[in-house]
C-alpha cells in the first residue's frame, strides 16, 4: 500500500506540474513516508519541488499542543526556513498573507473518518480559501482507519461550527481526498483540486479494515489518537468531551474507554444489555478502573468500561461505536435521571451551545438520552434514514473500491 505523499515523492512525472511553482504542505506529525521521514523534510529534499511554506492544523504541524483548545503560534522553520503558519492560533482559515505565500498547497493529513475530527474542517477551510484567490490544491491521499461504514444522525442545518464542516454524519466513511470532492460540489468550489490516490489501499479488507496493518506504522495523527483501536472507537467516544465522565485524556489508552468516580461499570453494562443487546455487537466491552494525570478527574480512581474493537472480538461491519456510546448515556440517564451527565463549558470557541449538541451537530441523540419515553428504535428512527442518504450522496465519489 503506498500513500499519496509516497507516490508523489517516488514518481517525477506525478510532481511534473509542480516544477515553477511555489508549493506550501499542510501536514501533522503522521504526515510521513513509508520509511517514517516527515513529509515536509521528504519534500524538501526534492530538488525539483521548491518549498516556500507549510501549515500545521490543530496540535501543530508537529505534534506541539496535548489537548484541545491550545494554539499553536506562527514560526520560522530552522532548518528550511520558511514560515510556518499555524490554522489553530490566531486565525483558523489561511490569511491573504499566508494565501500569498505558495501557488500550491499540498495536504497531507491522517484523519480518522470523523466528522469531528478538525482536519476535515482545515481542509474544508483551506479549499475555500484556494477558490476564492485561484490557488491549486492537491490532496496527498491517506487510509480510513475506521474504513467505509458510516453511521450517525446528518448535521443539522445551523449547527455549522469547527467541529462540523457540513451535512454529514459522524462517521463519514471517506478518505480526505474524497471528502474535498463533496466539498467542492457541497459548497459549489471551483478550484483546481486534485488527489493523488493511494495504490493498493483496501478498506474492506481484513484484519484492517481500513488501516494496513503490518504494511504501515501508526504515527499518532493527534496526541489522543494513540493506536487503531481508539480510530475506530472515536466517532462513539468523541461524545465524551461533551460529558462530565472522562473520556482517558491523562491515561494511556484515551477515547477507548470512559469512566468517572462515581460510575457503576458493571450495572451500567448490566443496562445497556438489557436496553439494546444488538448496538453492543463487533467487540468486547470490559470493566476497568484507571487514574487521570490531567484533565478531567485528575488525581480520583474512576471505575469504567474500555471497549475493544480489536483481534477476535471485532467484527467491522457490526461495531457502530456511536450508538454505543448513546446507549451508555441512555443507560445512565435510566438509572439515574439525576446524573449531572452533560457539561457545560466552551468547547471549540462555542459559548452558547451545549458540548454534546455541538458535536452531534444538533441537539437529537442529547434529546434522545433526556427522554424517558424514549427507546434505542427511536434514535435508529433517526440516525438509518440519515445514513442511507449520506450512502448515497457520496458513492459517485468513492476512489477506492
Amino acid at each position: 500500500m503506498k500513500t499519496g505523499l509516497d507516490r508523489l515523492i517516488e514518481d517525477p512525472a506525478l510532481r511534473a506540474p509542480l516544477q515553477g511553482r511555489r508549493v506550501a504542505l499542510l501536514a501533522h506529525p503522521a504526515s510521513v513516508t513509508a520509511g517514517l521521514v516527515h513529509a515536509l523534510d521528504a519534500l524538501a529534499a526534492l530538488p525539483d519541488i521548491r518549498l516556500t511554506a507549510a501549515f500545521g492544523p490543530q496540535h501543530g504541524l508537529r505534534g506541539d499542543k496535548q489537548d484541545n483548545m491550545e494554539e499553536s503560534p506562527d514560526y520560522l522553520d530552522p532548518a528550511l526556513g520558511i514560515p510556518v503558519f499555524s490554522l489553530y492560533g490566531e486565525v483558523r482559515r489561511p490569511t491573504d498573507a499566508m494565501l500569498a505565500s505558495f501557488d500550491v498547497l499540498l495536504v497531507d493529513l491522517q484523519d480518522l473518518g470523523c466528522r469531528i475530527y478538525t482536519f476535515v474542517t482545515t481542509l474544508l477551510y483551506v479549499i475555500e480559501a484556494a477558490a476564492r484567490h485561484g490557488k491549486t490544491v492537491w490532496v496527498l491521499d491517506r487510509p480510513n482507519p475506521a474504513g467505509r461504514p458510516v453511521e450517525g444522525a446528518i448535521l443539522r442545518e445551523g449547527w455549522e461550527s469547527f467541529v462540523g464542516a457540513g451535512p454529514m454524519p459522524m462517521r463519514h466513511g471517506l478518505t480526505l481526498g474524497e471528502m474535498g470532492h463533496w466539498f467542492m460540489r457541497e459548497f459549489n468550489l471551483d478550484l483546481d483540486y486534485r488527489v493523488i490516490e493511494m495504490q493498493g489501499w483496501q478498506p474492506e479488507a481484513g484484519p484492517g479494515y481500513g488501516w494496513p496493518l503490518e504494511e504501515r506504522s501508526w504515527i499518532n495523527p493527534s496526541p489522543n489518537a494513540p493506536n487503531l483501536a481508539m480510530a475506530r472507537s472515536y466517532a462513539g467516544t468523541v461524545m465524551l468531551e461533551g460529558t462530565t465522565l472522562s473520556e482517558g485524556r491523562g491515561t494511556t489508552r484515551p477515547l477507548e474507554l470512559f469512566g468517572a468516580p462515581d460510575l457503576e461499570p458493571r450495572r451500567l453494562l448490566a443496562a445497556m444489555h438489557d436496553l439494546a443487546p444488538h448496538w453492543l455487537a463487533g467487540c468486547r466491552l470490559r470493566e476497568c478502573w484507571f487514574e487521570p494525570t490531567f484533565h478531567k478527574h485528575a488525581g480520583h480512581l474512576c471505575a469504567g468500561i474500555q471497549i475493544h474493537p480489536e483481534h477476535d472480538h471485532y467484527d467491522h461491519h457490526d461495531f457502530r461505536p456511536w450508538r454505543l456510546m448513546a446507549l451508555a448515556f441512555k443507560a445512565i440517564r435510566t438509572q439515574r435521571p439525576d446524573y449531572p451527565l452533560w457539561r457545560d463549558f466552551p468547547y471549540e470557541y462555542e459559548r452558547d451551545r451545549l458540548a454534546i449538541d455541538i458535536i452531534n451537530g444538533g441537539p437529537l441523540l442529547r434529546q434522545w438520552v433526556d427522554d424517558d419515553n424514549a427507546a434505542p428504535g427511536d434514535l435508529d428512527a433517526l440516525a438509518t434514514p440519515d445514513e442511507a442518504i449520506w450512502r448515497g450522496t457520496v458513492a459517485d465519489l468513492l476512489l477506492y473500491r
